[in-house]
């Protein structure tokens, strides 16, 4: 089902309010849909990060399109976009920026360095040391840089799309657990479809259909519409039912380390997104079991138990939402 057929749940149609949310979505997806076929999942939680203003985390092996998901999504918006490299020698400095001496004029000039873009693509993220990994920490939570004494903003929209092989694969550290914090989402392509690889080797047979990829939304269009997002109701109750969610991963037997308040804030702004994107202006449970594996996955540690039971945890959240009381009607 497409995005724009969506109803609102009380017999209507597409809301008002989050109409055009719906439409431009719809335009996103079917540009980067020319480039990744057979992945609707994953590009749902990619539409949901962008329009909640999150920063998006894609995790598989190499070769099975996350730098091409990250490249096509750049693409498919007409705003700035920088792709960083990450290998074990980059410095922070090439990230963040540096100040460069002008004997002439006797003073210092800073030069912004590629996180200075409306779409930051990290390529590869975990091959960096952690000491380079960190220089995204201001930029990804406060959207700002501080060099030099000075404090420089990020012009919105800022998301970072990062990809990054598993960790035991060779030359990888694993992220800081403040970073993977930082990510609203993490996603898996996975390996396609038969059908859907056959396909593929017509569509890039005369050359990456990334060539032929047309912005079909704005940055401008972009930030008016994270504003809308923003306004999508979220109930008492189900506020609460985030609350209790988040709370549940904290006393966990099976978990060492459960979700931190901006995961709570995060879950919310994904679920106001998720809403947006069905065309409804309220939030409903759904929404909130829906992105709570993407959501909070990443940043759960497992404990001793469920390691030696072998348990992800993927299963560990799923477990957690299954066993969670649903609130009612409004």
């Amino acid at each position: 089902m497409s995005l724009g057929t969506q109803h609102d749940g009380q017999g209507g149609g597409v809301h008002s309010e989050v109409r055009e949310v719906v439409t431009v979505a719809e335009r996103i997806r079917g540009a980067i849909e020319t480039v990744i076929e057979g992945k609707p999942e994953v590009l749902r939680v990619t539409l949901t990060v962008l329009l909640a203003e999150g920063h998006l985390l894609i995790e598989d092996v190499p070769g099975v399109g996350k730098t091409m998901l990250a490249k096509a999504l750049g693409r498919a918006v007409d705003c700035s976009v920088q792709r960083v490299q990450f290998t074990p020698d980059l410095l922070p400095s090439d990230i963040t920026g540096v100040s460069i001496y002008h004997q002439d004029r006797h003073e210092f000039e800073f030069n912004p360095g590629p996180v200075f873009a409306n779409i930051v693509l990290g390529d590869e993220i975990n091959r960096a040391s952690p000491k380079t990994q960190s220089a995204l920490l201001e930029c990804m939570e406060e959207r700002q840089v501080s060099a030099d004494g000075r404090t420089r903003p990020l012009e919105r929209p800022f998301m970072v799309v990062a990809t990054q092989n598993p960790g035991d694969m060779e030359g990888t550290y694993a992220l800081p657990e403040a970073q993977r914090d930082r990510f609203m989402a993490r996603v898996s392509v996975g390996y396609p479809a038969p059908q859907d690889e056959l396909d593929m080797i017509d569509s890039h047979s005369a050359g990456s259909p990334l060539d032929a990829l047309a912005p079909v939304t704005s940055a401008a269009q972009l930030r008016a519409l994270a504003d809308r997002v923003c306004e999508v109701h979220v109930a008492p109750g189900m506020r609460r039912y985030v609350v209790d969610l988040i709370n549940a991963t904290r006393t966990a037997p099976e978990l060492h380390l459960g979700a931190s308040p901006r995961a709570t804030l995060h879950l919310v702004r994904a679920a106001r997104a998720h809403a947006a994107l069905d065309g409804r202006h309220y939030v409903v449970p759904d929404d909130v079991q829906a992105l709570a594996v993407p959501v909070l996955a990443h940043r759960l540690l497992p404990g001793p138990e469920a390691r030696m039971e072998r348990l992800t945890p993927e299963q560990i959240v799923s477990r957690i939402v299954a066993r969670l009381p649903v609130p009612g009607p409004r």
